[in-house]
């Protein structure tokens, strides 16, 4: 199941990036080929990096290759260290819990009551947010996941 959301995870994010650099060269061609930039290409990169950084962040959380500072586990014993990796997952997951999927929601399902919409490409905002919940409950998936293996 893990190899399955990675792979889906890895060409949305290769999508995604796809689409950006088409978005901004074409920003760049009508800019400076035209003389009348596109209205639409800013406000869309924006929100596809948006999407890049937190997805981004649920794929590689999930392949274990986010920065970590491990001066302390370095220095202690095996075991010591095993603690130390599962109190820091717990942490991730309560972390990503109260701020990305219960903020994340919230903030999707406000904007969504709200009825907030993009200015350039009119579409709703909440849209936008979706990720973030997403995105923590891939987090959440990933370090659960952790704890029940033996890599920890």
């Amino acid at each position: 199941m893990r190899r399955k959301i990675d792979a889906v995870l890895s060409k949305t994010l290769i999508v995604i990036m796809a689409v950006m650099v088409i978005n901004v060269l074409w920003q760049v061609f009508t800019r400076y080929v035209t003389g009348n930039p596109s209205s639409f290409t800013d406000e869309l990169a924006r929100y596809l990096m948006i999407w890049i950084g937190v997805l981004g962040a649920a794929y590689v959380s999930g392949r274990n290759l986010h920065v970590a500072i491990d001066i302390l586990p370095m220095r202690q014993n095996k075991r010591t260290q095993k603690k130390l990796k599962t109190i820091v997952t717990i942490l991730v997951i309560l972390f990503v819990f109260f701020a990305f999927v219960i903020g994340g929601s919230r903030l999707v399902y406000i904007s969504y009551v709200l009825g907030q919409q993009s200015p350039a490409l009119q579409v709703p905002l909440a849209l936008v947010y979706i990720i973030i919940p997403i995105s923590g409950l891939l987090i959440m998936y990933y370090k659960i996941s952790d704890l029940n293996t033996k890599e920890l």
